[in-house]
């Protein structure tokens, strides 16, 4: 194989695991911001920390939730990249 496609792969492989463990993060935090924004323009209430302590406390608790899994996903990717350094010549 050569080494641009084995390069190539392994930054899809990095982005697609960036993806998995911020991709609910951000999703709840995107989901909580549009609802208080909603709440915020159907009840004038123009609060700033209205805004700010809703989203930090729902990715704080998704974050909890999904600590093991994502713990689990990093260990299996850095496992993957320790076996093919030999393929890199870095062993």
């Amino acid at each position: 194989m050569d080494m641009d496609v084995r390069v190539i792969d392994l930054a899809r492989e990095v982005l697609l695991t960036v993806v998995l463990i911020s991709g609910p993060l951000l999703t709840v935090g995107l989901i909580v911001g549009v609802a208080v924004s909603v709440f915020q323009a159907l009840t004038s209430v123009q609060e700033q920390t209205l805004s700010l302590v809703p989203k930090m406390l729902a990715v704080v608790a998704v974050s909890l939730l999904l600590l093991a899994p994502a713990i689990g996903i990093l260990r299996d990717f850095f496992v993957r990249i320790l076996g093919q350094l030999n393929e890199f010549g870095l062993s």
